[in-house]
């Protein structure tokens, strides 16, 4: 449980995600569990859990301690609707979840929801699956779509997504000769093993690549059979929304790129070619060190390992019923790794180790056989200890869930704490920096290298629980080392006398621009009246624009499109042009719309209100559908990335 003691650590623990605060006053101010309770409940339960502080009053992201008078009647709703099998699915509360506390003379109740099972999803409410789950996003409870409540069934019920019996199919939809490039390595891994001396389709049976249902006495060829080794034809019947890609870049910041490997006919497309020529890809330029093993030089560095785990972790624990590709990412920087799907452990229990769930456990099996991936639990820690071993920076192992499930490695080859950012932390706070913890160290570190640092970034740092992160930053703030901005979870922060600019800072003189951020597709054309401006709104209000009218400011590095109606007339006409595709297309796929959306970004950062009318598509839409994954992707850049949800944030092409 959370410690509390006073007002102030409820301040510092209103950052977490896993925590809500609630009245549960009632009409009769003596105490009501309140209703919105229960999707809550739901939400954290089918997440990483969570915390629900009843007694609590939040107005305007300041929190006051209101109590609960008659707090034990508050407790007995609570188990009363809970094994309620008409309000909620499954009750996962004890006795041992609820913790009463006094602040002020006032009775507040904690309740702490677990994490269901992955076999108890999803939890859902008035029995109600597909209208009334919830998961647990950013800015708070959020309904599943049907998509996502079936994709919990799914989990539910099928403990390895590889192992189903594929009708329809049969040995002629294996690409033989990925079958025996795979028997080859096979044969260098275990030269002794039995099961060479088998024919093709034998061996390919011993893998689980075909199996027999011994209660239906039904068989055929698995999941993992196709994926692995089938054409590219079988895998599209068997799995639509199956895509690998492998993309290098030679600069960090850009979209370009100057090697892809992707289905595209000349090869199978299947899994085991894809890591065949994508890990010779991502090995090739890293340098093996003069190391001795028996006698004999050893050909892989750990960091070698840690990318060949990382590879195949992508593709055993990958969601293939998932609207997102495989996505493998090398930059002079990085490595990147995308799998379709959301862990089954949480990120912090896997680097720990010893605890495993793999979706797709025959496939991982065949890459064992072959000497590639870790034995069950072991995999995440040995890249992480890879990485620590070529002092590199700390792996960033994470979860989106828009614009659809996926999980997210990246590796970063930048040095663990390069010598400026040494002798920096050492000019500003001496040996005093020595004196913290290890995960103290870790985040003043990375404020230091990264500008600034937030809750979530504090979180993939380290495997301790994100409760230990939410109380570290508050000591860190109080100690001198960190200095914060924002509110709640829009909270950032940043070494001392190196803050960031906030988009008030910026806009300072536009402020009032920003209240009223809304265009329609009718504002697009403005007569050159309306680009005339009375010298006494102009000395009220002194905002510098360039040649074009877009607004400049020397915190920003770039000029920033915060309005249409400031262009001069020739430029809005030329934007105008670049967005009239959607503006006269309801219908567009999402690659055309990102096309277009890099165009309208180029140069300059752009708001999402002048998006908004230069596109014709409404702000959340174009949040939540493109800009939130071409940031993530790299291919857009926010103006003020440690305050994601700013109104005024911008974009520009990277």
């Amino acid at each position: 449980m959370f410690q509390i003691t006073d007002e102030e650590d409820l301040q510092a623990l209103s950052e977490s995600e896993e925590l809500e605060f609630k009245l549960a006053q009632g009409k009769d101010g003596k105490g009501k569990l309140p209703d919105d309770f229960w999707p809550t409940y739901s939400a954290m339960a089918n997440s990483r859990g969570g915390y629900v502080v009843l007694g609590v009053r939040e107005k305007k992201g300041l929190l006051s301690i209101a109590g609960i008078q008659d707090i034990a009647l508050v407790q007995k709703q609570l188990f009363d609707i809970a094994n309620n099998k008409a309000k909620v699915n499954i009750n996962l509360l004890s006795n041992d979840d609820t913790q009463q506390i006094t602040i002020n003379n006032k009775n507040l109740l904690i309740v702490k929801i677990p994490s269901a099972k992955r076999e108890s999803k999803p939890i859902f409410l008035n029995n109600q699956p597909m209208k009334e789950t919830y998961v647990r996003l950013h800015e708070g409870d959020h309904r599943c779509d049907e998509e996502q409540v079936k994709r919990m069934m799914a989990e539910q019920v099928e403990s390895c997504r590889d192992d189903k019996i594929l009708k329809g199919f049969n040995f002629d939809d294996i690409d033989l000769d990925s079958l025996k490039a795979y028997k080859n390595l096979f044969s260098v891994a275990k030269p002794q093993h039995t099961w060479l001396e088998l024919d093709l389709f034998e061996m390919f049976k011993k893998l689980g690549g075909w199996r027999k249902d011994r209660s239906s006495e039904e068989e055929g060829i698995t999941l993992a059979g196709i994926l692995m080794f089938g054409t590219w034809e079988a895998i599209q019947e068997a799995m639509p929304n199956y895509f690998v890609d492998y993309r290098e870049r030679d600069e960090a910041n850009t979209e370009r790129w100057i090697d892809r490997l992707y289905p595209d006919g000349s090869w199978s497309g299947n899994i085991f070619d894809f890591y065949r020529r994508t890990y010779r890809k991502l090995t090739t330029e890293l340098k093996v060190p003069f190391d001795l093993q028996g006698g004999v030089r050893l050909d892989d560095s750990k960091a070698h390992e840690a990318i060949r785990e990382a590879l195949v972790n992508t593709l055993v624990h990958a969601d293939y019923t998932g609207r997102s590709s495989i996505l493998i990412v090398k930059r002079p920087d990085l490595f990147g790794f995308r799998n379709p799907g959301l862990m089954r452990v949480p990120p912090e229990l896997a680097v720990k180790g010893g605890e495993s769930d793999c979706r797709n456990r025959r496939m991982h099996q065949m890459f064992l056989m072959i000497g590639a991936g870790e034995r069950a639990g072991s995999g995440v820690p040995k890249i992480y200890s890879g990485w620590k071993w070529a002092n590199w920076r700390t792996p960033k192992l994470y979860e989106k869930h828009i614009p659809s499930e996926q999980t997210l490695l990246e590796l970063s080859t930048v040095s663990l704490i390069p010598k400026e950012i040494t002798e920096l932390l050492a000019s500003l706070f001496g040996d005093a920096f020595y004196s913290l913890n290890e995960l103290e160290q870790m985040i003043v570190t990375t404020a230091a290298i990264e500008g600034w640092v937030n809750h979530e970034r504090s979180c993939q740092l380290t495997s301790k629980h994100s409760r230990d992160v939410t109380l570290a930053l508050p000591r860190l703030v109080d100690k001198g080392f960190l200095v914060s901005s924002g509110e709640k979870k829009d909270k950032s922060y940043s070494l001392p006398g190196m803050e960031l600019p906030s988009p008030e800072d910026v806009f300072t003189n536009t402020l009032t621009q920003f209240n009223r951020l809304t265009h329609t597709v009718d504002n697009l054309t403005h007569n050159s009246s309306s680009l005339t401006h009375k010298d006494s709104e102009l000395d009220k209000n002194p905002v510098k624009r360039d040649e074009k009218g877009r607004f400049i400011s020397e915190m920003i590095d770039k000029p920033f499109v915060d309005k249409l109606d400031t262009l001069t007339e020739f430029y809005r006409a030329e934007l105008n042009a670049l967005g009239a595709t959607a503006r006269e297309q309801r219908r567009l796929d999402v690659d055309t719309m990102k096309q277009i959306i890099c165009r309208l970004c180029k140069g300059h950062y752009i708001s999402v209100s002048v998006l908004e009318a230069l596109l014709d598509r409404k702000p959340q839409s174009l949040r939540q559908n493109y800009l939130k994954s071409m940031v993530s992707d790299g291919v857009l850049n926010m103006a003020f990335p440690y305050k994601p949800n700013s109104p005024m944030q911008g974009y520009t092409t990277s």
